[in-house]
């Protein structure tokens, strides 16, 4: 099987990565039965659910939120005991991110992993995992965003303090595809990370050809506060 060039990367071009052993972890330790009917409530479908979201962040930057409106007493007596996501955003742990005033939405409306550039971990596809099939949510946005500082230093390699340079075998992949533009490797990197997403796990794989799942992934804009689907 040939590896793939330009907008998309091949599994195999993956599994020679950082990202791709991640990947073989999950696959080779990590199985969950799918349950027959997830806690969560929500009758929206994958699509609708992303269309819900996509509307918040219109309505975030239009200056119209909504979210703050709601009683924060009764929202919190209701999520008290369970929760009830209908959507999950795998952002970076930027602190100009926040996913909730992003898609405006409340309390229990958006199960939110963050690390920094956004990218697969065995913990974050084990977290994920958990919301699709014990929670319920219905989509899963990997997000990247303008200026991302881990994509900023995976493009540069330089020499870091500490563990930061473990993000780097994530990213590269991205930069090899994208080359140095910080925007277009931002993108690529989202968009690798969802399909490894999709891939990685049977269990949200499963969902997603079952149709019960949608995976994609966007883009956000410091400036604009605008949300860009990628797919």
């Amino acid at each position: 099987m040939e590896d793939r060039k330009g907008d998309g990367l091949s599994r195999r071009q993956l599994l020679r990565t950082g990202i791709g052993a991640s990947a073989a972890l999950l696959a080779g330790g990590l199985e969950l039965a799918v349950p027959e009917s997830s806690l969560a409530q929500s009758n929206l479908s994958p699509d609708q659910a992303l269309a819900a979201i996509m509307d918040g962040n219109k309505r975030y930057t239009s200056g119209k939120l909504k979210s703050f409106d709601e009683d924060l007493a009764i929202i919190r007596q209701h999520t008290e005991e369970k929760q009830e996501p209908f959507a999950a955003v795998l952002s970076c742990a930027d602190s100009r991110v926040p996913a909730e005033i992003v898609f405006d939405q409340s309390i229990g409306h958006i199960f939110v992993c963050r690390v920094a550039g956004n990218i697969i971990t065995p913990e974050i596809i084990g977290s994920l995992e958990y919301g699709a099939a014990v929670l319920g949510t219905k989509v899963i946005l990997v997000l990247g965003h303008s200026a991302c500082g881990a994509v900023k230093a995976t493009i540069q390699g330089k020499d870091v303090p500490g563990q930061i340079s473990s993000l780097f075998p994530h990213i590269r992949p991205a930069v090899d595809q994208a080359g140095t533009d910080v925007e277009a490797v931002t993108k690529a990197n989202a968009k690798n990370q969802a399909m490894l997403l999709r891939q990685a796990s049977t269990v949200i794989s499963g969902m997603v050809k079952a149709g019960s799942l949608k995976v994609t992934s966007g883009y956000y804009d410091l400036g604009s506060g605008a949300v860009t689907l990628l797919e």
